[in-house]
């Protein structure tokens, strides 16, 4: 009887002595994990002391610094301040270097350090694995197999195209503009690149300005790339099993899928085109493929064939960078020359004395543009498309001032800080084309809007081409002018976007008093 009174009372014992051991062993794995934090903090600071930095807090870092309207504000009070570059800390025990200096580029971009996994991972479930995160050999391969569509050849084949593509854009802003002159631009001038990079690279069939599931992709891209620079800035987002939980995690899901609805579209369009009667052997027998058929004909260096995975990957990755990087410098671009009625006007004069009435644009009309070219070019100094990219340290790096730093420090390298830095570009505010007026020296890693190094914009000639065009034949049907009550907040939310958009006034130049 006294044994079994005993019995829950033992039984009792024994969970709360487990309990206690949970308590200390969870105790222990707490007190292991803020010393290992602690001394990655450590670390972090004896790693970055030759780099200044404003004060920071001790857990959240600069977040505050940063989470104004636009955080290019803040960044540009720091490329004044500390010259070359400076220390960013994203919290407690992650920082990176801010590099905003031309001799440190050029140091950056001649090596072959990897892109940063915890940062770009996010882009993994939408564009996969192709030439923008692929690193090493495969990447070497990747890039040398596609080569090949954007040599000069191919490329004049598609000016043709892309003013086919612009000129469908131009003809629905004037039917938008004869019931209100304000338009937002940025939207139609995204459609334009798809319809453009999908007839060009994919050898789509149709027009994509007029189809509303492209309207839908655009968007899903929209909140695809908010939704990546928002969970890179939450800390409780970075786990990918909470993540999926939560509905911004359910949204990049669903975005993720509408996107491979849209790219498993255009691969199968093309596959079932090529199995028709004589077609294969047609293209086969073409001099040079385009961006899709050297995807479905390629072989790599083992004999195999592209996997599924590795093709849909390097479409999903050419269909985003292909639009909207192209997308935002000619919004940019827009907005520039609308700011600036004297430079749109002489840009305008050149384009009419070398077009007449733009009837027709061609390979050869695109070297015959200088001072259009060089306008271009400033809005693209003040507005890069790709405003930073980042590098994570193979190995360590000592830079021509003698400063170094070790192997695994993560480095945003600011192609907006570069190109608003005054020790670079005297009044880096001004928009002054002479800038790049011929004979003009520059130290050559100054200008970035392609990136440099090996791992530049494979479609660098590509985008200039379209620039041209797109800016040609507009700026021959339209006269520009700013929104003054909706003046664009530029952000880089993977692309330099507009928080409010780009509002432009347009009026056609066949208005009475224009001409």
């Amino acid at each position: 009887m006294s044994v079994s009174a005993l019995s829950p009372t033992r039984a009792l014992g024994g969970v709360s002595g487990l309990l206690q051991v949970v308590s200390l062993l969870g105790l222990v794995l707490l007190l292991l994990k803020v010393a290992q934090l602690y001394l990655r903090r450590q670390w972090l600071l004896k790693a970055l002391h030759q780099f200044p930095s404003p004060p920071s807090h001790w857990f959240y870092g600069h977040k505050k610094e940063f989470q104004k309207e636009s955080e290019l504000p803040p960044l540009l009070e720091r490329v004044e301040k500390y010259p070359k570059a400076c220390v960013r800390w994203l919290w407690g025990t992650r920082a990176l270097v801010l590099v905003y200096d031309p001799d440190y580029m050029k140091v950056f971009l001649g090596r072959s350090d990897p892109k940063p996994h915890r940062t770009y991972k996010y882009l993994t479930p939408w564009i996969g694995t192709g030439l923008l995160l692929l690193e090493g050999q495969k990447w070497f391969q990747h890039r040398r197999m596609l080569t090949p569509a954007f040599r000069y050849d191919i490329l004049k084949a598609y000016v043709g195209i892309m003013a086919d593509s612009v000129r469908v854009m131009l003809d629905k802003w004037e039917e938008l503009v004869s019931q209100d002159s304000h338009l937002e631009i940025f939207g139609h001038v995204s459609l334009m690149t798809l319809d453009t990079i999908m007839k060009c690279a994919f050898s789509h069939q149709g027009s994509v300005q007029m189809d509303r599931s492209s309207q839908s992709y655009i968007q899903a891209i929209r909140d695809l790339s908010h939704l990546i620079v928002s969970r890179l800035r939450n800390a409780f987002h970075q786990s990918d099993l909470i993540y999926r939980l939560t509905p911004e995690g359910r949204w990049n899901h669903r975005a993720c899928q509408l996107t491979h609805q849209h790219t498993d579209a255009v691969i199968k369009e093309r596959k079932a085109h090529l199995q028709k009667e004589g077609e294969l052997e047609k293209v086969r027998t073409r001099r040079h493929l385009d961006f899709l058929d050297i995807l479905l004909f390629a072989r790599m260096e083992n004999g195999s064939s592209l996997s599924d995975e590795d093709l849909r990957a390097e479409v999903d990755t050419f269909m985003f960078e292909g639009h909207d990087t192209t997308a935002s410098g000619i919004s940019w671009i827009l907005y520039a020359l609308a700011s600036h009625p004297e430079h749109q006007q002489r840009c305008r004069a050149e384009i009419q004395s070398l077009l007449g009435d733009g009837t027709s644009i061609t390979w050869d009309h695109l070297d015959q543009m200088p001072y259009t070219t060089m306008c271009i070019k400033e809005a693209m100094r003040l507005y890069p498309p790709v405003p930073v990219i980042g590098r994570e340290l193979s190995k360590p790096i000592t830079f021509p001032d003698g400063r170094s730093l070790p192997a695994g420090i993560l480095v945003s390298l600011s192609f907006y800080g570069l190109h608003h830095n005054p020790n670079v570009w005297p009044n880096p505010e001004v928009f002054d084309p002479t800038r790049f007026s011929p004979g003009s020296t520059r130290h050559s890693y100054a200008f970035l809007p392609f990136s440099g190094g090996s791992r530049n914009c494979i479609g660098k000639q590509f985008a200039m081409n379209e620039l041209k065009v797109a800016v040609a034949l507009t700026l021959l049907r339209f006269e520009l002018s700013p929104d003054p009550s909706r003046v664009p907040v530029p952000t880089p939310i993977m692309v330099l976007r507009s928080k409010n958009g780009i509002h432009l006034q347009l009026r056609k130049l066949s208005d009475p008093g224009l001409l």
